[in-house]
């Protein structure tokens, strides 16, 4: 059987690419945010806070969206004051946070390089990420950490001069868990041909039990799901899973709890699973996130709205109660 050979790649630098994200794009603390307006936020807030002043767990689960409407430094002011306890996420935010704090911008226009075959086959991303994760893969440690040190501490030949809004970093710095939930070929760091495959899946295998840990403490606490429609739900489902298994053996139960689903979605009724014929019937965070995992003593709550707006409100909402 033939496979396609890595080493025939045209790798470009990011010098010569376009980039729509920049830095100056990235909310300050205390930027003037739109107005939003939206009850089930507040009581989500206040649930955050509850599980904040009892020492319980506050998962943030998130999509690289929300990164890229210029959340970064809402993230890191929560994740400093002990708000924020794991940071859970994919292989594309990873790779726009490297590249924010590497040159100050991200976000490729897609439609525009996948014509000849220029999208994803950039030097520094591929390079210095792939070379983090077989390090990380070396010396045992998972994946978001390997990034998140890679951007903290520097490497000989790169220099991160935007680290101070690199979430990966400060969740390095601060020792918050962030863990990365990826599959080969999902990003474009898999391209690139210093990835290595096997390193890839035992740092993100590694993050995936290191993020199941974290919901075995999930009792007493809040699971937040930022536009992630399948990896978010479908690792937050395997790990309960995994949880309450443990914790049935021990006699323990992990069901008091409150979870949160923020996504430009809305649904008339969240809370009613519908029927097989129903498109959102078969949307997993919807099912998993705000209809199954909390039916035996949990709260749920749909938020929609963009991630602009959404985000800068609940971080508002939680600093004015802090």
């Amino acid at each position: 059987m033939t496979h396609l050979d890595r080493s025939h790649l045209n790798i470009l630098p990011l010098s010569e690419r376009q980039h729509k994200m920049t830095v100056a794009d990235i909310y300050t603390l205390d930027a003037e945010i739109p107005p939003y307006e939206n009850e089930p936020l507040k009581i989500v807030s206040e649930r955050i806070i509850q599980a904040f002043l009892n020492g319980k767990q506050v998962i943030w689960m998130m999509g690289a969206h929300v990164m890229r409407r210029g959340n970064s430094r809402f993230i890191i002011d929560l994740m400093k004051r002990g708000v924020i306890t794991h940071v859970a996420t994919n292989g594309a935010c990873a790779i726009h946070d490297f590249e924010i704090a590497h040159i100050g911008a991200t976000l490729e226009d897609v439609e525009m390089y996948i014509k000849d075959g220029k999208f994803g086959n950039w030097e520094e991303t591929g390079r210095y990420i792939n070379e983090a994760i077989v390090k990380g893969y070396r010396e045992k440690i998972g994946f978001g950490e390997a990034i998140g040190r890679l951007i903290d501490k520097g490497e000989e030949g790169i220099s991160f001069p935007h680290r101070d809004v690199s979430i990966f970093a400060a969740a390095f710095r601060l020792g918050v868990p962030i863990t990365v939930h990826k599959g080969i070929g999902y990003d474009i760091t898999d391209q690139h041909p210093a990835a290595d495959y096997a390193a890839i899946g035992w740092t993100t295998g590694k993050d995936f039990l290191r993020f199941a840990s974290t919901v075995s403490q999930l009792e007493g606490g809040v699971f937040l799901n930022l536009g992630s429609a399948v990896m978010g739900p479908e690792v937050y489902l395997k790990s309960l899973s995994m949880a309450r298994n443990i914790a049935a053996q021990r006699g323990e139960e992990i069901r008091h709890f409150t979870t949160a689903n923020f996504d430009l979605i809305d649904f008339p009724d969240f809370q009613e699973e519908g029927k097989p014929t129903d498109a959102h019937y078969y949307h997993r965070p919807k099912k998993t996130i705000l209809i199954r995992t909390i039916k035996d003593g949990g709260d749920s709550y749909h938020i929609s709205g963009d991630f602009s707006v959404s985000v800068p409100a609940l971080y508002r909402l939680l600093i004015d109660k802090i």
